[in-house]
């Protein structure tokens, strides 16, 4: 995967959250994993299609999703329940967006597919077999953000 598709969805997330949550964030440092994977309580899959694609994981722990859901939602969410998890597909939803703006400026015109949640303690979600890269997202007063991408340019079909 090129490390210029991980810029957009960086800036993007701070933008997003800064924007909706006004609080500092910034980014910790960035890992490789060997496939795209997630063990966080709560994440939002969005998926990337165009000259680009594969998948995009927000993850994050249930306490900093109750955080996150309260500040854009504007009351105290108590149990992560059907509204919490809307405004956090949401919150995936505005960075994807976001984020594909900025791969569109840089030339890769691509579309991100409907954001989908999956919640639970020690669930692994595996969807590529490809390698990834992790950014953390660290938010004052909320918590840590995940943000594993997995990338790679469609492969164009050859007519038989």
């Amino acid at each position: 995967m090129k490390v210029e598709y991980v810029g957009p969805f960086v800036s993007g997330a701070i933008s997003v959250l800064t924007t909706l949550l006004g609080k500092e964030s910034e980014r910790g440092a960035l890992s490789a994993r060997p496939t795209l994977f997630t063990s966080q309580q709560v994440n939002v899959i969005c998926g990337v299609t165009g000259v680009i694609e594969g998948q995009v994981i927000y993850g994050m722990s249930v306490q900093t999703a109750d955080k996150v859901a309260s500040g854009m939602i504007g009351q105290t969410i108590v149990t992560f329940d059907a509204l919490a998890a809307s405004a956090i597909a949401e919150l995936g939803n505005m960075i994807s967006g976001n984020s594909i703006s900025g791969l569109a400026a840089a030339g890769f015109a691509c579309d991100i597919t409907p954001p989908t949640i999956i919640r639970g303690n020690n669930v692994k979600i595996s969807t590529m077999h490809a390698p990834a890269l992790v950014v953390p997202i660290k938010v004052a007063d909320i918590g840590e953000i995940e943000i594993t991408i997995c990338l790679k340019e469609k492969v164009a079909r050859v007519a038989a």
